[in-house]
């Protein structure tokens, strides 16, 4: 199936809903904030539905137009870029309480693309109610400017990896992230995850090869900071990985917003 195959079969139709928004599960996660009344009744207004979505789908397509918002209710997912010869870059990972496609509902047409890294499930959002948002709802307009702004610091930290760190201070940092952003949102248990990519997509993400990223790999397993077989992933000594990626925990909100 071709990527465009992949994002036309992205494209939800109407359904009934599973998960009511009074009822997100989402709503009970620590580290992420909770909607006051009118809040709440506009959102579950705003969401037209839900979507089933399997690995190796594109949700939203480089180039393309997308009529619909999502936020994450399950799964991961990668956002890309390509090269016309077919050289991809990974540009960051979305996982529960993300909020995907705003960049097309800016641009008119999204500059990257969005694919399932496992199965998903999403809250559907139509991009022509999003001004509803800003014309009636300040705090949530808010919350969706401090969606984009940590989007780009996510950005930031990536660019700083591939242009200043070394190889291990890059791998080292990526896994530390997107662990601490698993853990923030409860997918965590006892110090384990079980990751849902693969040393290819960390090299697509790092601009490595995968032979340099499977050597880098080995050494950064050997400093007993880290374990990661059959994607299982196990931070061993958190103190010690986070010196080694020259890792700084940036001021965050209490609890962070999501749509």
């Amino acid at each position: 199936m071709t990527a465009t195959m992949l994002a036309a079969a992205a494209v939800p139709h109407p359904q009934g809903r599973k998960v009511p928004c009074e009822k997100c599960p989402l709503r009970d996660r620590e580290c992420l904030r909770d909607f006051n009344a009118k809040e709440l009744e506009f959102v579950a207004n705003f969401k037209s539905g839900e979507l089933n979505v399997e690995p190796g789908t594109n949700v939203l397509l480089q180039s393309t137009n997308s009529a619909h918002l999502y936020t994450i209710l399950s799964g991961w997912a990668f956002r890309y870029k390509t090269l016309p010869d077919g050289r991809r870059q990974i540009l960051n990972y979305a996982l529960p309480g993300d909020f995907l496609g705003l960049q097309g509902s800016v641009a008119d047409e999204m500059q990257h693309s969005v694919e399932a890294l496992t199965d998903m499930l999403l809250c559907v959002f139509p991009r022509e109610k999003l001004w509803g948002l800003y014309t009636n709802y300040p705090s949530l307009a808010f919350d969706v400017t401090w969606l984009a702004s940590r989007e780009e610091q996510i950005l930031d930290e990536n660019l700083l990896s591939i242009g200043r760190r070394t190889s291990m201070e890059r791998i080292a940092f990526l896994l530390l992230h997107l662990f601490l952003r698993a853990e923030e949102i409860g997918l965590v248990k006892n110090d384990a995850i079980q990751f849902p990519f693969t040393q290819q997509h960390v090299a697509d993400t790092l601009g490595m090869s995968l032979v340099h990223t499977n050597k880098t790999l080995r050494r950064l397993t050997a400093t007993k900071t880290v374990r990661w077989k059959d994607r299982k992933f196990e931070l061993v000594n958190r103190e010690a990985l986070m010196e080694i990626a020259r890792y700084s925990p940036s001021a965050q909100r209490a609890r962070r917003p999501f749509i």
